[in-house]
């Protein structure tokens, strides 16, 4: 038996980082199996969904790389293509749906009443098979036993989540349905429409849910809840997608960074925990950090020059060579690109006010003597290399009988406005000898 996957999200808002990893989880297993993973829009709620959320889903999932193997050569009519193979859409589906409802009332199964056509419930127990979480007994409730039947079709006609989700895994031959904890109560219902339209239930597996770090169950509206935090806030796809199968998932061999391709190889069933997973936003900053580091250099720059140009910075002034270098003395600070403009503004801005970190409690006395000091030397050495701008400083603290750190701290705070930031020397060298002599006449002039 082919393993044959989908991920079925309703367009109803943004892409949830629980649905992320619910699709992750998905693809994984069909790429592990060799099997067939799909994506198909629950969109048969006209009054809630939206071509944009639509687009949001789409352009997400291809963020974390993934893609789907199937589906319609074309997207709907009434709207943007958003890829040439696929999604699915249950809006195009209603004459299947229909032929559905009318065979389950041939059979007895369902029936009209106040305008809405509703689905006989078995009686008996009901016991799911759960790959995850084990045989799970469903008996009716007091209440339910009075009236377990449930709606299938509302009485404006349009067919409910449990119907359309158990004809489309039954039409597309799902083998495999891999969802969210919260799915379990729903699933007895839909193992009885199976059976009642003469079908076996693919097999079920729910994974646990996903929880802030105070333990409640992470809503839409919490931090970080929602996947465009991460595409716009920084975050490389490959680490998010590799901190979210780390939610619910564990190789069992204590390596926690991987590339979905390793993830694949590795991806079982039986590896989901069974506990619900703690979202911890610093794991995946440091997670965010180790891939950054290790990413390759062009990629890296292009990126960080987005970023900047997203910051208000012109970039066009500069050379490629001196953005290039500017940008990569940050490679290893960074733990989010979206902290590149304020730690590397200072190369591609001459706006900078000074007085504040020259004038502040930081600098001990005597900084203006230093800066002057300091540009007097500087001035006067012929390669701006960095381990030349180091021995002018080692050779000032020898002949002052002082700390490196005294020249050190005035000459980061004249050339970049910060007491902290990338390396000194590289920075220096590669602001450049005329800059920095610049930067040092303002700091002097700023010095109280």
């Amino acid at each position: 038996m082919k393993v044959r996957v989908r991920f079925a999200p309703s367009p109803t808002g943004f892409l949830h980082i629980g649905g992320a990893r619910t699709a992750l989880f998905n693809w994984l297993f069909a790429k592990h199996a060799g099997g067939t993973f799909i994506l198909r829009i629950e969109d048969t709620d006209a009054a809630r969904n939206t071509e944009a959320a639509v687009n949001v889903i789409v352009e997400g999932l291809r963020w974390l790389g993934v893609d789907w193997d199937e589906g319609p050569s074309t997207s709907r009519s009434d709207g943007p293509s958003v890829g040439e193979a696929g999604p699915y859409f249950q809006s195009q589906r209603s004459e299947i749906y229909r032929s559905r409802v009318e065979e389950l009332k041939s059979k007895g199964f369902a029936y009209d009443r106040d305008g809405a056509v509703r689905f006989r419930m078995p009686r008996d127990p009901i016991t799911v098979h759960d790959l995850v979480v084990g045989d799970v007994r469903r008996e009716l409730t007091d209440r339910e036993a009075q009236d377990p039947d449930f709606v299938i079709v509302r009485s404006d006609g349009q067919p409910v989540f449990h119907l359309v989700n158990v004809i489309d895994d039954l039409e597309m031959g799902i083998t495999h349905v891999i969802r969210g904890e919260d799915h379990l109560s729903n699933t007895p219902k839909h193992i009885a429409l199976f059976e009642a339209l003469g079908a076996t239930p693919p097999a079920y597996a729910h994974i646990p849910l996903i929880l802030n770090q105070d333990g409640s169950k992470m809503g839409k509206r919490d931090q970080g809840a929602s996947l465009i935090t991460y595409m716009e806030g920084g975050f490389l796809p490959e680490a998010v997608a590799n901190y979210i199968c780390l939610l619910g998932w564990s190789p069992k061999d204590n390596r926690e960074i991987f590339s979905l391709p390793e993830i694949a190889a590795k991806f079982e069933l039986t590896q989901i925990l069974r506990h619900n997973a703690r979202f911890d936003f610093t794991k995946l900053r440091w997670l965010n950090w180790e891939f950054i580091r290790s990413m390759d250099q062009q990629r890296f720059v292009k990126l960080g020059a987005e970023i900047m140009q997203k910051a208000g910075f012109d970039l066009t002034k500069s050379p490629e060579n001196y953005i290039s270098a500017a940008l990569l003395t940050c490679k290893e600070k960074v733990q989010q690109l979206v902290e590149l403009p304020a730690l590397a503004g200072f190369f591609f801005t001459e706006d900078l006010d000074l007085a504040p970190a020259i004038q502040s409690n930081d600098l001990t006395s005597g900084v203006k003597e230093r800066l002057m000091s300091l540009k007097s030397n500087l001035e006067t050495i012929d390669s701006f290399a960095a381990d030349h701008i180091q021995s002018v400083l080692k050779r000032l603290a020898s002949e002052s009988g002082s700390k490196m750190s005294v020249f050190v701290h005035p000459l980061r705070v004249a050339c970049t406005g910060a007491a902290s930031g990338p390396s000194l020397y590289h920075l220096v060298e590669i602001l450049g000898k005329s800059r920095v002599l610049r930067r040092l006449d303002r700091a002097i002039a700023a010095c109280p």
